[in-house]
């Protein structure tokens, strides 16, 4: 027994030995190998979430493609040609594929929130867009056809943005909290732009994108949202030395007043997108009129909100 633990001693000893002389001469060698095998992980993790969100949004995409159609096309001062200022939505389409529409809100339930803090911003508000969306849609379709109004669902002291039944992110959540306290949590995204993008089912609302957002591609997709939004002339128009435009800039003024871009007021906002405005018979504004805009010479009223259903007649 003695001699056994000599031997496994002298073998410690020996290969404390030859590490204390090996480790100088392989330091060097290991060191760029391990930073360069961390790197590489860490790259290739980037496309692979990236991939993973794209996805989890494919079947919504899909959906939306199949029952969204744009309506009334424009071009614009600048020369955007738009083929669609708004959309109309085949809600008999969804119902009958409610099926997949149940399993789309099924994987985003799935989605922790640890899960969601790893995504970048974009990728955290092109999720939530979505889901607004589609739980919109999921809410729409437990009245449908039985509705002309997503306010015809609720009673006076239960609001459709107040029912809880959309679970997200560990809790289940209403409509409003999904919006209010997620999409536009203060000093979190303070992106003006997100109101062309979530849809309220109402013809006064912007148009339901005909695709699913996604984080890659979420800054041109807002943009867009935003030039057709603006270039519907049914909801924005100047006349006179008046601009008319959606309520929406009344509602959610105190969004379009922070830092964005060039612009840090609601009349900044607009000077920024004035070539997306035009008259009331669809003429594009001249540059004498955007620069009244911008100079607070003009000014600025809101116009009635339509509430009906922004089905596809």
């Amino acid at each position: 027994m003695f001699s056994m633990h000599v031997i496994k001693l002298k073998k410690s000893g020996l290969a404390a030995a030859l590490g204390a002389t090996l480790a100088p001469t392989l330091a060097p060698t290991l060191a760029p190998r391990l930073a360069s095998m961390v790197m590489g992980a860490l790259l290739l993790a980037t496309p692979v979430v990236a991939h993973a969100e794209a996805s989890l949004h494919e079947a919504f995409s899909a959906m939306l493609t199949k029952y969204v159609a744009p309506i009334n096309p424009v071009t614009t001062r600048d020369g955007v040609e738009i083929k669609g200022t708004s959309t109309e939505v085949d809600y008999a389409g969804f119902k009958s594929a409610q099926t997949e529409l149940t399993a789309y809100l099924k994987s985003l339930s799935a989605v922790s929130k640890d899960t969601f803090n790893q995504w970048d911003k974009n990728t955290q508000l092109a999720f939530l867009i979505n889901a607004y969306n589609a739980y919109t849609i999921d809410l729409i379709l437990t009245r449908y056809p039985d509705l002309t109004s997503i306010r015809d669902i609720g009673g006076f002291f239960s609001s459709p943005w107040k029912q809880a039944f959309a679970p997200l992110l560990g809790e289940k959540r209403t409509l409003d909290d999904i919006e209010h306290n997620l999409i536009r949590e203060k000093g979190v995204y303070n992106e003006p732009r997100i109101h062309f993008a979530v849809n309220c089912a109402s013809i006064g609302c912007p148009a339901l994108r005909e695709e699913a957002y996604v984080g890659d591609k979420l800054d041109e997709q807002l943009e867009q949202q935003t030039v057709r939004f603006l270039s519907d002339n049914s909801r924005n128009y100047y006349d006179g030395n008046t601009l008319h435009i959606s309520k929406i800039f009344s509602w959610y003024k105190e969004d379009f007043e922070v830092q964005w871009g060039d612009s840090t007021s609601l009349r900044g906002f607009l000077t920024h997108y004035s070539g997306a405005l035009s008259e009331k018979d669809g003429t594009p504004l001249s540059e004498t009129d955007t620069k009244k805009i911008a100079s607070e010479s003009t000014e600025i009223e809101f116009l009635d909100y339509n509430w009906a259903l922004n089905d596809q007649e």
